[in-house]
């Protein structure tokens, strides 16, 4: 126990924020909501010590979109403690909430971290007087102490006041041994597992969750913001990773579980072991995970089978020989092929994971990698819109490498903030990117795929026809523009 201070009744919030298209309804929570898992593994912990923890997930099921509305049922909660967990686009609606609790209970700490807060640190707190402190790193150990009443000067990773200075302490020591968190607590949040959705067709059975079983990464690529794990690989060991998804199995139903690891193949041993177990002692379960290029090879890749996964991710982010050197380093479209082709030898969904916008891109860039999409003859297919983020390389020298338009809000990877200098104009980017993706789902090989899975796919098809008026609305994003 770190103290034995009274204990605290602490709501920790998942804000909105915005994640759709300027002037088009919110349908993300209703295409793919996903568990918060951060927060819920600072909610354990601090459960762990004793607090009384809620959590209020303002993209759950239910949740108002009204901020005055979400400030009401977060002061529900009658908490000493509240503290906001966000992204870029979802930090002003923390900034907001944190002001609305405050006017009507001054007395609230109030207290926000996540990447957007580890990346830019000091210079929030002076801008956002609404907040009283901000936490910088992993949140697990900082927030515990904060809540059991420790000198704030003595905690660190919090960036606090003293009188009108913003002081920023001793960063916060990385949590070696992940083994030694307990489980995120699902239970606390309203709806779960069942109003928590993991994207149309990329399971077969529900319901659905999402797990992380590392943290850290050993590559730096240029537009990937580590403010909050840096560098380094930590992750769980086999054994925790087997009752991890066994708990999910035995205390919710879960029947799927998508690894959202960005090097879940990285420490072979670790995921042989895994499904080793996973083949003896099935939990009736499957999973999609992701891997990097040169961290696979065909017995892992069979042992995956056989453990259960359904799918397994590639990043590859662009075709084009120059940009792929300049924003993931090591990777090669020979190895790229190579490795989608071995995927599906084993029998396993292969889904690529691109990225369109980035700094040097054209519009012959832009076509090269379309082309090399079509020909992987890939089972599924994510194409982002570069977002520069505050704790990636490449926001040093953003501004000299085309039009930013630094409008936190948008910052989500669904809207182009970003247009590089080879590329005419936003409206000319959106354009190619619509044609593009249209272009994939459009693709007779895809197509001919799909519906060979029809019956697997039986129960997206029947959440589609659900709701099928927003997703029509979604679907009419992608139309190019006449």
């Amino acid at each position: 126990m770190i103290s034995s201070e009274p204990k605290k009744r602490i709501v920790l919030v998942h804000p909105r924020g915005f994640n759709w298209f300027p002037g088009k309804t919110d349908i993300t929570d209703i295409a793919n909501r996903m568990v918060p898992q951060g927060l819920l593994s600072i909610a354990a912990y601090l459960e762990k010590e004793g607090h009384d923890v809620f959590v209020y997930d303002c993209l759950g099921p239910h949740a108002p979109v009204d901020l005055s509305e979400q400030a009401k049922a977060i002061l529900a909660y009658e908490p000493q403690i509240a503290g906001f967990s966000a992204t870029t686009s979802s930090f002003p609606d923390a900034a907001s909430l944190a002001q609305k609790i405050k006017e009507h209970s001054p007395d609230i700490i109030t207290v926000c971290g996540g990447v957007h807060v580890s990346a830019l640190q000091g210079k929030l707190l002076e801008k956002y007087p609404s907040l009283d402190y901000l936490v910088a790193g992993e949140g697990e150990i900082t927030m515990t102490e904060l809540a059991a009443g420790l000198d704030a000067a003595a905690i660190k990773g919090l960036i606090r006041r003293e009188r009108a200075k913003v002081i920023v302490n001793e960063p916060r020591p990385q949590i070696a041994n992940l083994d030694s968190l307990p489980f995120p607590a699902y239970e606390k949040l309203a709806g779960f597992p069942h109003d928590y959705h993991l994207p149309l067709f990329s399971y077969v059975n529900t319901p659905g969750s999402t797990m992380i079983t590392s943290r850290g990464c050993m590559f730096q690529c240029s537009y990937c913001d580590r403010s909050v794990f840096k560098k380094g690989f930590r992750y769980n060991s086999a054994n925790y990773i087997y009752e991890h998804m066994k708990h999910l199995r035995t205390k919710f139903g879960v029947r799927h579980i998508n690894i959202y690891d960005d090097l879940f193949t990285a420490n072979r041993p670790r995921i042989v072991e895994l499904c080793d177990k996973l083949t003896r002692f099935p939990l009736g379960i499957n999973f999609n995970c992701a891997v990097r290029v040169g961290y696979t090879d065909d017995d892992l890749l069979k042992m995956l089978k056989d453990a259960g996964c359904l799918m397994v991710s590639l990043g590859i982010e662009s075709a084009d020989p120059q940009m792929l050197n300049r924003h993931k380093s090591g990777v090669s479209l020979t190895e790229v092929r190579d490795t989608v082709r071995r995927i599906q030898a084993a029998g396993l969904r292969a889904k690529g994971l691109f990225m369109m916008g980035l700094p040097g891109e054209t519009e012959e860039s832009i076509q090269r990698t379309s082309d090399f999409i079509i020909s992987l003859g890939l089972d599924d297919m994510n194409m982002a819109k570069f977002t520069p983020f505050p704790g990636a390389p490449l926001w040093l020298t953003i501004n000299e490498e085309g039009t930013f338009d630094e409008n936190w809000r948008l910052m989500n990877c669904l809207n182009f903030v970003f247009v590089p200098q080879g590329i005419a104009s936003k409206e000319r980017l959106d354009q190619l990117y619509n044609e593009h993706v249209k272009r994939f789902y459009s693709d007779c090989g895809w197509r001919k795929k799909f519906r060979k899975r029809l019956w697997q796919h039986r129960k997206s098809i029947l959440y589609l026809l659900r709701h099928l008026p927003s997703f029509w609305s979604a679907k009419n994003q992608f139309e190019p523009e006449k």
